[in-house]
């Protein structure tokens, strides 16, 4: 999330909540497309990571890509900490560890993400180049260690970096050393809303198998093909996960809505400060009742800003966010979004996704994510192997977006952007060739990555 929300407007009531949600209700024919990736950026000549302050920094690196596209600086505390397009078409922001995140314009098809993908590119390079940056394409930093990485200046990742020890293992990992793509959909009402997440959440393991892209830590490999995925697994329960009751019957707005009142707060933001109310409840800001803000009441901007704290593996806010997949090269973060736009936007698709699912109940899911960052698509759910189901959800996938139609200059429709992941189904994940050249010709050496593995 690029910018924090700022709505004062009042919350009274669960109703308002649970309204919120459903305000994000399109019709069909203006769903669009959002993408967002994450990129670890480091100097080339010493492979060292990128701290925010300095003349090669990435305080430096906003300032240089401001000039070159004119996007609107976000400052937090008198520091730029990411720029945003004039009406909406997108912002670049921080994640905690110098992460360089595009959170993309909404877009009405795969092709115009591939071309506003390359625009970014090209202006973070113009801007990178000449600090002697580059960026990674990989879903976690393979060489420093998370004391080595650097923290960036923003005032909810202090507020997150305090909490995160105190309820999850590699929370901090999670922060400063992975990097993600997803995408977001839009949802027409409350039933398909409820037949997207459900689909989304049962296939996300499957995602996270064909996105497999981190399997090294510490200058050596991890032990797992995503440890990307595993870090999550180990951050915080209480915000995490594969949200079992999305498949319990009334699942919808109000059951979400409730969840998200259970998940603790991080911060309320006033003006522009950052109250830190870790661990405390909303419904105690709804009657007024926080200990660190007596008598301070929610606001939609406060609802907004904890529906962007929690983070399940499919993420609900006005929209529908995909988030298994570790991050990679251009190519993979448009297979991203096909992938998922064609299961999801066509009607036949959806239900045919469905039926792939079918059957698989909260135990099987659950163990699947669990083993699916080590084994990537040799895992298995319900007596299947889940390279055959990645087969089978990828000819979904096609299928839906040639009903969809939809072609770019060369006349070409989106089933192009698959190729990446027909290509991993058949064969190896990227984590998979990796280790076999930190084996073979990286002769035991993660350095090559930033040779191999960049932008």
């Amino acid at each position: 999330m690029a910018r924090d929300e700022s709505d004062a407007t009042p919350l009274t009531t669960r109703d308002e909540l649970i309204e919120w949600f459903a305000a994000g209700e399109k019709p069909k024919d203006a769903f669009v497309i959002g993408t967002e990736h994450e990129k670890v950026p480091f100097y080339r000549a010493s492979l060292a990571p990128v701290p925010y302050e300095g003349e090669r920094g990435i305080g430096a690196l906003l300032d240089g890509v401001r000039k070159a596209t004119g996007w609107e600086p976000i400052v937090d505390a008198g520091r730029v900490i990411g720029l945003a397009a004039a009406q909406g078409g997108g912002a670049i922001s921080l994640e905690p560890g110098g992460q360089f995140e595009l959170s993309g314009a909404p877009l009405p098809d795969v092709h115009a993400t591939t071309i506003e993908l390359a625009r970014h590119l090209d202006a973070a390079r113009a801007a990178a180049d000449p600090l002697g940056i580059g960026f990674l394409t990989l879903g976690m930093s393979p060489k420093w260690t998370r004391g080595e990485t650097p923290v960036m200046p923003k005032s909810r990742y202090r507020i997150m970096k305090g909490y995160m020890p105190k309820v999850g293992t590699l929370g901090l990992d999670m922060m400063l050393r992975t990097a993600t793509v997803q995408v977001n959909l839009d949802f027409a009402s409350e039933a398909d809303m409820v037949r997207k997440m459900r689909v989304g959440l049962a296939l996300q393991p499957v995602a996270t198998a064909l996105f497999a892209n981190s399997p090294f830590t510490d200058g050596r490999p991890n032990g797992f093909l995503s440890f990307r995925s595993e870090i999550w697994r180990h951050t915080d329960p209480d915000r995490t996960g594969m949200l079992p009751r999305a498949f319990e019957p009334g699942f919808g707005y109000e059951a979400y809505a409730d969840w998200l009142l259970d998940v603790p707060m991080y911060f309320v933001k006033r003006g522009e400060t950052y109250h830190d109310v870790s661990g405390a409840s909303f419904r105690d800001l709804m009657e007024g009742r926080l200990a660190a803000l007596p008598g301070e009441r929610a606001t939609r901007s406060d609802w907004a800003n904890h529906a962007s704290t929690a983070f399940p593996e499919v993420r609900l806010k006005r929209f529908i966010e995909m988030r298994g997949a570790d991050v990679g090269d251009p190519g993979m973060i448009a297979a991203q979004a096909a992938f998922w736009v064609g299961l999801l936007y066509d009607d036949a698709a959806l239900d045919a996704a469905l039926d792939l699912v079918d059957g698989w109940d909260a135990a099987a899911r659950e163990a699947l994510r669990a083993e699916v960052p080590r084994r990537a698509l040799e895992a298995e759910i319900a007596g299947r192997r889940l390279r055959d189901v990645a087969r089978d959800a990828l000819a979904i996938a096609e299928a839906g977006l040639r009903a969809r139609g939809r072609r770019d200059a060369q006349g070409r429709d989106e089933t192009l952007h698959l190729a990446p992941l027909h290509a991993i189904a058949a064969g190896r994940t990227r984590a998979e060739d990796l280790l076999a050249l930190y084996e073979g010709p990286w002769n035991g050496s993660v350095d090559p990555a930033f040779g191999a593995c960049t932008f």
